[in-house]
């Protein structure tokens, strides 16, 4: 299994909690998971109930048989000071950058040196071994951002080819690209079973496949469950008004003929929805893509509610 796994999605889908599902997941039987967030929301530390993340590796989460989540919020800011301490040495001369506004001006001049900057840390840490010359982290989880801009934001190599074709950054940009484009990273997609973010979906892969990025699965969330059988969704979106009120009648319901209206429209909007979550699902399949299928949660989702989705993406094969 790729030892980068990015998390991207539209808005809305939830991708973060899809990100944090997973790291929870990955970090089974002693393993240790990174979980990286780059767009300073903080939503990881809303969804494991902690204060906010600094710019530092925490561990926020245990996981099953004891494996180890932690977490880190990446800030552009931090993290070119970081390269220009690695690279020039500037030592104190760094913070003075950072006064005048040098810093904000580079990282906002030069987006594409602010993407350098924040995959970097996350290849980074997939690349970092200990004094024994094992992995750090077993896994990086990166919460990215959304599918409209997942592209671009991997794609780092082109964003600065016309900044710097020498030097450090180049440098740099060239080795997390090799990571981005190696084995090591997968691209996931959260989708719902709607039209416009499946579509966005199709559309993400399409992109992602042209950049020759390495596309790994979808993971469709919020998955509703269905509350009738095959022959039941026939019968409501048939309208059988005859055959429903017959059936309560012979079951003792009361009142059975006034019941009948507005449980066949209820059951007839639920034969539409499975519907069009069938025709959604014949869209992702010409994607070729394995997929993993989350629930929606009837009490939202919590702490608790995110050790359920880890383990349901375990048992689906996530972290086997």
């Amino acid at each position: 299994m790729s030892r980068l796994q990015v998390v991207s999605g539209k808005g809305g889908t939830g991708k973060t909690t899809v990100a944090a599902a997973l790291a929870l997941a990955l970090a089974t039987e002693g393993k240790r998971t990174l979980l990286v967030e780059v767009e300073g929301r903080q939503g990881i530390a809303q969804l494991f109930e902690t204060e906010a993340l600094p710019y530092e590796e925490r561990k926020i989460a245990v996981s099953s048989g004891g494996g180890e989540v932690f977490a880190l919020a990446i800030d552009a800011e931090r993290a070119l000071l970081d390269y220009l301490q690695m690279f020039y040495k500037l030592g104190g001369a760094g913070r003075a950058l950072k006064k005048i506004g040098a810093i904000d001006f580079a990282t906002t001049i030069a987006p594409g040196v602010r993407d350098v900057l924040l995959t970097g840390k996350a290849c980074e840490a997939v690349r970092r071994r200990d004094r024994q010359g094992r992995y750090v982290y077993d896994y990086v989880v990166m919460d990215a951002p959304p599918t409209g801009r997942i592209t671009r934001f991997l794609n780092v190599n082109d964003e600065v080819a016309g900044l710097a074709r020498i030097g450090p950054i180049h440098n740099q940009a060239q080795a997390v690209m090799r990571v981005l484009k190696s084995p090591e990273t997968a691209v996931h997609l959260v989708t719902l079973l709607e039209e416009m973010p499946v579509q966005e979906t199709a559309d993400g892969v399409a992109e992602l496949r042209a950049a020759e990025l390495p596309v790994g699965q979808v993971i469709v969330n919020m998955v509703r469950p269905h509350l009738l059988d095959e022959d039941a969704v026939r019968e409501a979106a048939n309208g059988r008004r005859g055959a429903v009120t017959e059936a309560l009648t012979a079951a003792g319901v009361p009142g059975a003929a006034t019941l009948v209206t507005p449980l066949l429209e209820q059951a007839a909007e639920h034969a539409q929805r499975v519907e069009l979550e069938r025709e959604q699902r014949r869209t992702l399949n010409t994607l070729e893509l394995g997929a993993y299928e989350l629930p929606v949660l009837s009490e939202g989702v919590d702490l608790s509610g995110l050790y359920q989705l880890a383990r349901e993406l375990r048992k689906q094969g996530a972290g086997s």
